[in-house]
């Protein structure tokens, strides 16, 4: 699964609510979801991002409530992956099981600028920073994790097992 795009890049503290304002979490078509992830922190966000772009952030990305349609926001606009410092447990969670890929590295995202070319390779836990030349690793996730992301999400991870 390779993972390469451009990086919209965010501080800390991106909550759920900015993610995903309350006003809109009535919604549930992704072509919806799309047309208002971030809009309070980024208004041109869902008008700029391209398929496969990676959203990079500081720490605690995803804090407040737990609300499912954050990630799935993000995932609806084409985002492929997130790197961060340090996430919301929850929002962690509810990433994964959507299957949307997200990483922890401290020093990618010291490094990693607003519109840099990145690349995650998720099975050798390597990040990889085209415009500056370098790499920097991560724990790659356990192989069950990396399943229920090429699987898409718990869903069809669940769906695929009990074939």
């Amino acid at each position: 699964m390779e993972i390469k795009g451009k990086v919209f890049k965010y501080g800390d503290d991106i909550n759920t609510d900015v993610i995903m304002p309350g006003r809109w979490c009535h919604l549930f078509k992704s072509e919806d979801l799309k047309r208002h992830c971030l809009e309070d922190l980024d208004k041109n966000f869902a008008g700029n991002v391209k398929v496969g772009d990676l959203i990079v952030a500081g720490d605690n990305f995803g804090c407040g409530s737990s609300r499912e349609v954050a990630p799935l926001s993000i995932k609806s606009c084409g985002v492929s992956a997130i790197i961060a410092k340090s996430y919301a447990r929850i929002f962690y969670r509810n990433a994964i099981n959507i299957g949307l890929p997200i990483f922890e590295s401290l020093e990618a995202v010291a490094a990693i600028e607003n519109g840099h070319e990145v690349s995650v390779d998720m099975a050798a836990g390597k990040i990889i920073n085209h415009t500056i030349g370098r790499d920097f690793t991560f724990i790659p996730f356990p192989e069950f994790m990396r399943d229920i992301l090429s699987q898409g999400g718990i869903k069809d991870y669940v769906l695929s097992r009990l074939k």
